[in-house]
């Protein structure tokens, strides 16, 4: 049973950083073609795309997070990281990491097309 726990949430002024940790356990990711996703949900908004990684590195970024975030995953690892740099209130989110058994991501991530999700950490950015 693939689980995803996310962590490394909180609150930070504008301009800020932080990085959130997706880990895996019930499947080993290096040993799978997949696809894995950062999502974030506003309140009153729909899920939105943030960074996707697949299992050779190729990585896609949102329109909002060119730039400023960097999707990442460590050799040996059974995760994936999210670097956030320049934080601005529209950020305020929950974040979502997901999963997909594929041998590439989609060029844009839609949550319904990902099978495997975590329970979010919250991420709020003040000015």
């Amino acid at each position: 049973q693939v689980q995803l726990v996310e962590s490394g949430g909180g609150s930070v002024r504008a301009g800020g950083s932080l990085t959130l940790t997706c880990s895996a356990s019930g499947i080993v990711i290096e040993l799978n073609s997949y696809c894995l996703a950062w999502f974030r949900q506003a309140p009153g908004k729909e899920r939105q795309g943030v960074a996707t990684i697949d299992d050779i590195r190729r990585t896609t970024y949102g329109d909002p997070a060119k730039g400023r975030f960097t999707i990442a995953k460590t050799n040996g690892e059974n995760a994936i990281y999210l670097q956030m740099d320049s934080l601005n209130p529209e950020d305020t989110a929950m974040y979502y990491c997901a999963l997909r058994r594929a041998t590439r991501c989609p060029a844009v991530a839609v949550a319904a097309d990902f099978t495997y999700w975590g329970q979010g950490t919250q991420v709020t950015v003040s000015s």
